[in-house]
């Protein structure tokens, strides 16, 4: 046993710091929206910016405001009521009247076969008249020169869909630590750095900030071709990406950022819904990554006192490389750098969170999301 586990601490070091220096240069080479010249010509292309709101009244104002003040000349807003039964209806209608660029569409039923958000983003999509698409959330708060930047960059880079992750805002520790640790995890799976590759099959989308050619989207047939997709905004990326889409991603700088969400409990359901889907429903795939996180970030902490010796050394190196690690991609996406030390307790949460999603989904055919049941065959059915 003694030697297994010399040898199993040994065989992690080893992949942890390789993973290390392949975050190390693939987060350097992704470009941060703070550093690009804002486009300052004529004649640009109209910008339309789609905004899908359901049930938003809390924080959408202040969204909106940020995204109306946009510097940017060529712009037009398709805001999306989703049926929704708070007030967000009546503000969107106030703010409409006040900039006439506004144009709110309210949705009163959802047809078959449709998530909610996709299908009001591809029925705000649908009335949009610009060259490029925006899909953006009702929550997200863009400093003003935010579109100029990324217009600027997708022009400049001659690319067909840029993605731009924001800044997470929670409040207590707990919940930025998660923060971090979740753009971690993000990275593991997604390798973001690889999109722009077209010979990687690596892909990325960011709810938060989606730029797309109009006429790339509707080449691929918008989101009808995801509408059961809860990871919507990952998945348009890889359907760009799959037909032949460049695609890049920028690091938002703090130009970008979003109320994430504001409780554990909240946290805990709001991931509910895509994190199954993340694995296309595979309980082999949730088991494989579920021991792989326990034996890489668990694991070496609990052996520093079950073992001895060259094998405790080897985890202690472990436990040191992934704090490394962490405060490295901390400082990349905008973390807390000392809050590595809540990753063990994040990456067990984040199990949770998993189990959670993966079990509620299996037991109940399905998930239950803003009032609407959507089942597991037809979940499961929309693969791209």
């Amino acid at each position: 046993m003694s030697l297994f586990l010399f040898w199993l601490a040994a065989v992690t070091l080893l992949l942890v710091l390789a993973t290390a220096v392949e975050f190390a240069i693939g987060n350097r080479s992704l470009s941060r929206l703070g550093n690009i010249t804002p486009f300052q010509g004529t004649g640009g292309p109209k910008v339309s910016v789609i905004v899908a709101a359901r049930n938003e009244a809390r924080k959408m104002e202040e969204a909106l405001r940020s995204i109306l003040a946009q510097d940017y000349p060529y712009l037009e807003f398709v805001v999306v009521d989703d049926r929704s039964t708070d007030e967000t209806g009546i503000i969107l209608d106030r703010l409409a009247t006040m900039d006439t660029r506004v144009r709110v569409v309210h949705i009163t039923e959802l047809p078959k076969g449709w998530l909610g958000k996709n299908h009001a983003q591809h029925f705000g999509a649908e009335r949009a008249t610009g060259e490029l698409l925006l899909f953006t959330d009702a929550d997200v708060v863009m400093e003003c020169s935010v579109i100029s930047r990324a217009f600027a960059y997708l022009h400049h880079h001659e690319i067909d869909h840029l993605a731009i992750t924001p800044q997470l805002q929670m409040p207590g520790t707990l919940l930025c630590m998660f923060g971090g640790a979740f753009a971690l995890f993000f990275g593991l799976y997604a390798k973001p750095w690889k999109a722009r590759d077209p010979k990687s099959p690596r892909h990325i989308g960011i709810g938060a900030f989606n730029l797309v050619r109009t006429e790339a989207y509707r080449a691929v047939g918008g989101h009808r071709a995801i509408a059961m997709r809860p990871d919507d905004d990952m998945k348009l990326g890889k359907l760009l990406k799959k037909h032949g889409f460049h695609q890049d991603l920028l690091l938002s700088d703090g130009l970008i950022t979003v109320e994430w969400y504001g409780s554990v409990g909240e946290l805990i359901r709001g991931l509910e819904k895509n994190t199954f889907a993340g694995v296309e429903y595979s309980l082999a795939i949730v088991v494989a990554s579920s021991i792989a996180q326990l034996v890489v970030f668990i694991w070496p902490i609990v052996a520093l006192a079950l073992t001895h010796g060259a094998t405790r050394w080897l985890n202690l190196a472990i436990v040191g490389s992934l704090a490394m690690l962490y405060m490295d991609n901390a400082h990349c996406h905008g973390a807390k750098r000392w809050h590595c030390v809540g990753l063990p307790v994040t990456a067990l949460l984040f199990q949770y969170i998993i189990w959670r999603a993966t079990l509620k989904t299996l037991v109940n055919d399905g998930i239950d999301w803003r009032g609407t049941h959507y089942s597991l065959p037809e979940l499961k059915a929309n693969r791209i």
